[in-house]
């Protein structure tokens, strides 16, 4: 320490270069820890990008079982009504003809 300069000025000097010393080691830390984000990020970003691939397909797959699903489905219902809709138009023809039957004597 100079015995020229004042106590207080010799302590902001030891201070200021103490500032700068931690402002360049973080400066370069965050640069370093940067660079390795970027690292891991490319040897994850092809990993994720198949898992959205993935996602997508299985999104498309179900989509396709559920169309398949309700085209089934209505198939049956259609089916169902159709058959319900016969029984009815044979009862009430059977029912007419009775009354004509009736009718007749």
């Amino acid at each position: 320490m100079d015995d020229d300069k004042p106590i207080t000025e010799q302590a902001m000097d030891t201070i200021t270069t103490a500032v700068e010393a931690t402002k360049d080691a973080a400066v370069t830390a965050v640069k370093k820890v940067k660079k390795a984000a970027k690292k891991v990020a490319k040897k994850v970003a092809p990993k994720k990008a198949s898992k959205k691939k993935a996602k997508k397909a299985a999104k498309k797959a179900t989509k396709k079982t559920s169309k398949k699903a309700a085209k089934k489905s209505s198939k049956k219902a259609a089916k169902k009504t159709a058959k319900k809709a016969t029984k009815k138009a044979a009862k009430k023809a059977a029912k007419s003809k009775k009354k004509a039957k009736k009718a007749k004597r």
